[in-house]
């Protein structure tokens, strides 16, 4: 399928749901608990947010199966167990099997936007590190890990918002690597997601902040684990927002490649993302009590803003 309206399929889920009703579910998830996110997608033509959602619920399941308050009750080899489970499932997801809602979205996703698997898989990599791995030497290796749990959705997504063949096709063109610009961007929303959560991610007992970067500037783990904001972690803080924005910047040259109906959306939802590294300076960098978001007003603001860059940028 490349698009049109649904064909009258039902397919069969454990609630004996319509493909529609699968989709409705998605949306109110989305909806629910990545409203920053949602709002960029409401930007999107139809087919292509229902999409979206659909791939945004699948990277929340696969979240969940970490970082759910049920999930933290299990043991390692429990979790572990989860996530073998979990790929099976995906892979039969791509070869077309449907046991459920979520199955049936993905299924139709993945045949009227042909993708690889491989982000997929990738993405569950980056939750078998969570099983293990509670500290990060160097940003090099941070990168990897951001790299699979959200590098992966710029991949997965990147089909579904199609390229513009003005820059893929043409003769003159040197386009660059449209993959590159959209994993930059799952990265720095990563960063960010790190350095808003820093307080929430300790009473896990995470630091993903690498360590060399919290020797360079004098800042130990038992400070943070305290909720000491004083001024080494605020210098601390200012370079990892510094670094998050790097990386924001890489991913805007992949934004103009996008086809026309998806630059709006994506620029929204960069503009959004990134304003929350504005609000943690406006927090004075205190993260461990405070939780930083963007206002609905600087929502709305954005929204002209953003059009007009991608209609010129």
């Amino acid at each position: 399928m490349s698009g049109g309206v649904d064909k009258a399929i039902v397919f069969s889920t454990e609630a004996g749901a319509t493909l529609q009703d699968a989709y409705e579910a998605c949306r109110k998830e989305t909806a629910q608990w990545a409203k920053t996110f949602y709002l960029g997608t409401m930007l999107l033509p139809p087919l292509k947010r229902r999409a979206i959602w659909a791939i945004y619920v699948w990277c929340r399941r696969t979240d969940e199966l970490m970082d759910s308050p049920e999930a933290q009750a299990r043991s390692v080899n429990e979790l572990s167990d989860r996530l073998d489970k979990w790929e099976e499932r995906t892979r039969a997801i791509f070869d077309g099997q449907v046991q459920d809602g979520l199955g049936a979205v993905m299924a139709d996703t993945i045949s009227r936007y042909p993708q690889s698997i491989k982000p997929y898989l990738d993405m569950i990599e980056g939750q078998r590190m969570d099983l293990h791995r509670h500290r990060y030497a160097t940003f090099e290796e941070l990168e990897l890990y951001c790299y699979r749990v959200a590098g992966t959705v710029g991949l997965m997504t990147q089909g579904v918002m199609g390229l513009d063949p003005a820059y893929t096709t043409a003769p003159w063109s040197s386009c660059p690597d449209p993959s590159n610009a959209a994993i930059a961007l799952g990265i720095a929303n990563q960063l960010t997601n790190i350095l808003r959560d820093v307080g929430e991610d300790r009473g896990r007992g995470r630091i993903y902040i690498p360590q060399e970067d919290l020797e360079h500037f004098g800042y130990t783990e038992e400070d943070l684990m305290a909720g000491k904001v004083n001024s080494r972690w605020k210098e601390l803080m200012a370079f990892q927002l510094q670094r998050a924005r790097e990386w924001f910047s890489r991913s805007e040259e992949g934004v103009r490649l996008l086809s026309a109906d998806a630059r709006w959306p994506v620029w929204t939802s960069l503009m959004l993302y990134r304003g929350i590294l504005d609000a943690i300076e406006q927090l004075d960098y205190d993260v461990f009590n405070n939780r930083a978001y963007v206002s609905r007003w600087m929502k709305m603001l954005n929204l002209p803003v953003s059009y007009l860059i991608s209609q010129y940028h």
